[in-house]
């Protein structure tokens, strides 16, 4: 089981599926139509036996909590014979209805019910079940560690530094730019600051990003 250190480290990851953790069971799982199509591939016995079908399962578990996992996921002998699109469309529904399922703390039954629409037999949804009770407590952890919303910037400091030499006692006489962003997060948090160094052309680049973002912005306030 995946130490809390450990989940901290794989919440970046998961950021892009999930900004946030319900801890209030709902009645029903709400996922996309691409999501339900890829569990009804992955209920189809005649394209996904039952021994290809638990290597997808564990992969998908596995490759939430575990970095290394997740490159191979998809590498296990039962899985060979099937198409690798089909696999992927698999792997990724089952991944996010795992999270999901997590981010609503739904129950065994609501978890059933979902499956049973997606058209999964008894054995593959208590399956299923089994592998989610296993890991469920760890993945709580890992989105927790994300928190509920992307950090906020309250604050910028910055200041000019004049390289003279490098490491290599190399003269350089190169001026860089130290920025220091102030962060804060609505779950009151306390969050380091970001700090990053730059030469005067990427600290340009940047501000010309942000510019166009700011247009961008501007613009749909405007529709």
């Amino acid at each position: 089981r995946s130490q809390p250190g450990e989940a901290a480290a794989r919440g970046d990851q998961l950021r892009s599926i999930t900004c946030s953790m319900s801890k209030v069971s709902r009645s029903t799982m709400e996922l996309s139509e691409a999501v339900r199509s890829g569990l009804q591939l992955l209920a189809d016995r005649g394209r996904i036996p039952s021994g290809a079908f638990a290597a997808l399962v564990w992969g998908a578990f596995r490759s939430l909590v575990d970095e290394q996992a997740a490159a191979s996921s998809l590498d296990h002998p039962e899985l060979k014979d099937i198409e690798m699109t089909i696999l992927k469309h698999c792997h990724a529904a089952t991944a996010t209805c795992i999270l999901e399922a997590v981010k609503q703390n739904a129950d065994m039954s609501t978890i059933s019910s979902y499956l049973e629409d997606c058209k999964l037999d008894k054995e593959r949804i208590e399956h299923f079940c089994t592998e989610y009770q296993k890991y469920k407590e760890t993945l709580e952890i890992l989105l927790g560690s994300i928190g509920r919303c992307p950090l906020h910037i309250t604050d910028v400091s910055w200041r000019l530094e004049y390289q003279i030499k490098t490491n290599q006692l190399h003269k350089t006489h190169r001026p860089a730019y130290l920025v220091n962003f102030n962060v804060e997060n609505n779950d009151s948090r306390s969050h380091q600051d970001v700090s990053f160094s730059c030469s005067m052309e990427q600290l340009q680049d940047l501000l010309g990003k942000l510019k166009d973002a700011a247009k961008s912005l501007e613009r749909a306030a405007q529709m």
